[in-house]
């Protein structure tokens, strides 16, 4: 990827896309240094990583009176824990680089002085590590009956590293809609004889929810999110990120 200029982060937390709401995406990652220098050190500071941690802060403009407005939204999530999935500068299809974690909403300031355009500013604090992995459902794409997604080459599954997957279910229309989202591993981009590793629970409202396998290894390189819709008319947007972590 050729050096950028911001003009499209795609941002996901929960149930709401703030791509529109946001003028300001910062992403940040450490690892606690801790001292282990001693008399054999031959004069050098020795030491070794400690506890890390991850922060995603955001600002940009003020909106309320809706679900799916960032007023709403923060207040709904303000101490609550939820998946966040964000872009490197694009448009979130399939493919493209993507961050995703689990993070505590922890912050939500808002407003400033006479005269500005009403902002706001928020910062949610890592419960899970953050992964680099790509996107495998795009944000605009309806989808209103049963259905599987692009295949992605995302590589095996060492053991004690984990698949990391981030659902994002933006709207929900129809009478009596469900969406069931899986994650599925193959040895090849045929998919000829797929495993399920991941199964969400039943959406039927906007909502977010982040999964993981269980630390086992897992051979195959292939993967793609696969989707049981039901109900009466039923029209769903959603957005998904998978990463090995």
């Amino acid at each position: 990827m050729a050096k950028s200029i911001l003009l499209n982060v795609r941002t996901f937390t929960g149930g709401l896309d703030l791509t529109s709401h946001s003028n300001k995406i910062e992403l940040s990652s450490e690892v606690e240094v801790k001292p282990t220098t001693n008399y054999g050190s031959e004069a050098w500071s020795e030491v070794v990583g400690g506890l890390a941690s991850s922060e995603i802060s955001g600002e940009g403009q003020w909106e309320a009176g809706d679900p799916s407005l960032v007023d709403d939204a923060s207040w709904a999530q303000l101490g609550g824990i939820g998946p966040w999935s964000i872009s490197a500068n694009n448009g979130a299809a399939v493919g493209d680089l993507a961050y995703l974690t689990r993070a505590m909403s922890a912050s939500y300031k808002l407003f400033a002085q006479v005269g500005e355009v009403a902002p706001w500013t928020s910062a949610a604090k890592s419960a899970w590590p953050l992964v680099r992995g790509q996107f495998a459902h795009p944000p605009g794409t309806p989808r209103t009956a049963t259905g599987t997604g692009t295949g992605l080459e995302l590589g095996d599954v060492a053991a004690g590293r984990r698949m990391y997957a981030a659902l994002h279910v933006l709207s929900v229309a129809g009478t009596t809609p469900s969406l069931t989202a899986r994650v599925e591993s193959s040895a090849d981009n045929t998919f000829a004889a797929p495993t399920t590793r991941l199964t969400f629970e039943a959406a039927t409202e906007a909502g977010g929810q982040i999964l993981r396998t269980d630390g086992t290894a897992i051979t195959d390189t292939w993967w793609r999110l696969a989707w049981d819709i039901t109900g009466t008319t039923p029209s769903f947007l959603f957005a998904a990120a998978l990463g090995i972590g």
